[in-house]
């Protein structure tokens, strides 16, 4: 397989695009309405006592506020319709989406388990899910220049070290309310899932590292 294949194939993915609306539809419609948002946040209790076991992908509907629900929309935007093509390709129309949905269980799951007897626990937003397409893509093209901020340009390949330093780091300290674990899990689920489906991204990536070269993504 060939990035640049990946990339030249990546318009006109319409999975991405009815996640992202169906995601900017309910946020929206939970920050106005604090019961919808109650009813759709991860929240341990309704999991354990209620079997609510939805909650493990409603909670990625939802965000705290415009910037985020703005932040997880954009980059999964730029890196979802690039990976739709590769998982359509192996796992049919619905193989992107159910991906993506896989992300948002499996990052959340080693959080709702640590806090699973926490009352006061609560965990919202895509950022999981969203990290798993940003690292599989990474194992596509590791040195495509993205722009942070829209403003710093930086490999693809040291984003994602200097993304998962950085949330080891905070995961550790605790200091803010930002779900890192999560971030973690999710890359991790994104790099072991597309490994699996695409074996081959092995030595594609090797051979990638060991050729520098950057370019911006189309």
């Amino acid at each position: 397989m060939r990035a640049r294949h990946v990339l030249r194939n990546a318009s006109n993915r319409m999975i991405t695009l009815i996640i992202i609306a169906l995601t900017c539809v309910v946020s929206f419609l939970a920050f106005q309405n604090i019961r919808l948002m109650n009813d759709l946040i991860l929240w341990p209790p309704a999991i354990n006592r209620n079997r609510e076991y939805y909650r493990l992908v409603t909670y990625g509907l939802i965000h705290a506020d415009t910037m985020h629900l703005f932040v997880n929309m954009l980059t999964l935007y730029f890196f979802g319709k690039v990976m739709e093509g590769l998982y359509s390709s192996h796992m049919g129309m619905l193989g992107f989406a159910t991906f993506y949905i896989g992300g948002l269980v499996v990052s959340i799951l080693p959080t709702y388990l640590h806090n699973k007897d926490n009352a006061s626990y609560r965990s919202l937003g895509a950022s999981g899910a969203v990290s798993a397409v940003l690292f599989a893509y990474v194992l596509v093209a590791p040195w495509t220049t993205i722009r942070i901020f829209f403003v710093l340009p930086m490999p693809a390949i040291v984003y994602a070290v200097l993304y998962v330093a950085y949330s080891v780091m905070m995961d550790r300290t605790g200091k803010d309310n930002v779900n890192h674990s999560a971030h973690l899990w999710g890359a991790a689920y994104g790099v072991a899932v597309t490994l699996m489906i695409q074996p081959s991204l092995v030595s594609h990536f090797i051979n990638e590292i060991s050729q520098p070269r950057f370019g911006f993504m189309n």
